[in-house]
């Protein structure tokens, strides 16, 4: 008996330890926003305040997560190539010389997809493990 609940609990560590593991940041919109594609210039454009609008000409409204999320750190680290202290550099500027502020940082990716999902004019990211139908995924070129 003991034999077997050990193999229930590694199979189900290893299910969870696989899930970690495959799980991607992607960057969402909502899926009534017809955008397709970005390229990492025009990402990073929206994300550090450069453009207010999606390539299409639509009003563009990025939303972060907090700081402290993991999932924060790998998205500007992957898509933007900058540490959480450049991009927190860049916004103390905007903001001391009154050029702009950052993001809406919002909770968690639960919150995330949510607001998202609501929002035509957001762009976000989030855990791919949160995506379903009411968003679409961005190709990042």
């Amino acid at each position: 008996m003991p034999t077997r609940i050990k193999r229930i609990g590694c199979s189900l560590l290893l299910c969870l330890v696989s899930n970690f593991a495959l799980a991607e940041v992607v960057v969402v919109v909502s899926a009534q926003n017809p955008l397709a594609t970005l390229t990492r210039s025009e990402l990073a454009d929206i994300y550090l305040g450069r453009s207010s609008r999606f390539p299409t000409g639509q009003p563009a409204m990025p939303i972060d997560l907090r700081e402290s999320s993991s999932v924060y750190v790998t998205f500007y680290r992957k898509y933007l190539g900058q540490t959480p202290a450049q991009i927190k550099m860049h916004w103390s500027r905007l903001i001391f010389t009154g050029r702009g502020q950052p993001p809406r940082s919002l909770a968690d990716s639960k919150t995330m997809a949510n607001f998202v999902a609501e929002h035509v004019a957001a762009i976000g990211y989030l855990d791919d493990t949160y995506l379903d139908e009411r968003l679409r995924v961005v190709t990042i070129d």
